[in-house]
This record gives C-alpha cells, sequence and structure tokens, in this order.
C-alpha cells in the first residue's frame, strides 16, 4: 500500500467550492449585469454562442430568456436564422480567444449586430468586438495571472460563475419584465 495524502472530503470539496464562488461572485460589477440587461430589452433578437461548456451555459441562458418572453436563438442549431441588424449575440468565452465564438462575434458584427462578452479576459480578441463585457475574473483552463485560484480542474470556476451571472441577469430581466414564476413556467417545455 503506497502512502497517500489524505484526500479532502466532500464536505470541505462544498465549501472550498463554495468559497471560490463567492470569491468571484464578489468581485462582479453589478452595472455589467444591468448593461448587458438593458442590451438584451432593446434587442430585437438575442442569440447566444459559445464553445464547450461555455456552450452549455450560454444554452442555459437562452432557454431562461425563452421563459422571460424574449425572441432567442442558439448559434449553431440547425433552426438558427440569420443574425441581423438590430440583433444582439451574447458570446461566451472564458479565455476571450475561443476561435469559434470569436469567429461568430466577427460575422455578427459585420452583420450590423451588438456583441456582449462574457469573459475572463476583456482585452482579448473577443473583449474587443463587444460593446460589452461581463468580466468574470474566475479560473480558467489556463490558469493565467489575474485569474482566481482554484483547486477545480479546467473552467469550472468560470462555467459556474457565468450559470450564476447569467441567471442573475435573466432575474433582472424578469423583474423589468414583470414575469413571475407562474408567467415563466406558462412558457416552459410542456412536451417532456
Amino acid at each position: 500500500m503506497t502512502d497517500r495524502p489524505e484526500l479532502p472530503t466532500a464536505a470541505t470539496l462544498l465549501h472550498t467550492v463554495q468559497d471560490e464562488m463567492s470569491g468571484v461572485l464578489g468581485a462582479v460589477d453589478a452595472a455589467s449585469l444591468d448593461a448587458l440587461a438593458t442590451a438584451l430589452l432593446r434587442a430585437r433578437r438575442v442569440f447566444v454562442a459559445g464553445e464547450g461548456r461555455s456552450g452549455f451555459m450560454a444554452k442555459a441562458f437562452a432557454m431562461r430568456l425563452m421563459h422571460l418572453g424574449l425572441p432567442v436563438h442558439v448559434i449553431g442549431e440547425t433552426t438558427t436564422p440569420a443574425v441581423a441588424d438590430g440583433d444582439t449575440v451574447v458570446a461566451v468565452s472564458g479565455s476571450g480567444t475561443t476561435a469559434g465564438t470569436v469567429r461568430v462575434a466577427e460575422q455578427a458584427v459585420k452583420a450590423g449586430a451588438e456583441v456582449h462578452a462574457v469573459t475572463t479576459a476583456p482585452d482579448a480578441p473577443l473583449g474587443a468586438l463587444a460593446a460589452t463585457v461581463l468580466l468574470l475574473p474566475a479560473a480558467t483552463k489556463y490558469r493565467r495571472a489575474g485569474e482566481a485560484a482554484s483547486v477545480q480542474p479546467l473552467s469550472s470556476l468560470f462555467d459556474q460563475a457565468t450559470h450564476v451571472t447569467l441567471d442573475v441577469v435573466a432575474l433582472r430581466l424578469a423583474n423589468l419584465l414583470e414575469v413571475d414564476n407562474d408567467r415563466a413556467r406558462a412558457a416552459h417545455a410542456n412536451t417532456e
């Protein structure tokens, strides 16, 4: 039998992740959440984009926006229409350099749409294309200077922070649009 260090318990890991999330969420600029909510309210249509787990977070956000009654589409789905002038694209990339997400943002800007970035790197290519940046100072798979420390692998902390902050944007929109739980539930899928 080899001598292995004692592994942290599930309870310890839960508290560690909670502390990591508190640190990141405490550093989020609330004005940037309001700016994104305002942009979404004035958008003709909303599109979301992201790759990998960032893409999953973007899809979760799209689902919430649909529950609130916003016209929303996920870039890359077979039924997604062309992005055009007056549209808004919310692009999620922890590094701000994900090739597919940056390409979507470039094409959206060329089409006359407004891009809003969710990232850890406002000076990266995605941030440079964006009208606004929701800066989440969380760890990504790159572990660059300025990112929060994390015991979690890859971009888990960024993904978690993205999910929670975009849910806060959706909650802000729900308040502004006066959409309560019953109204949102009425828009929920009924084919499950």
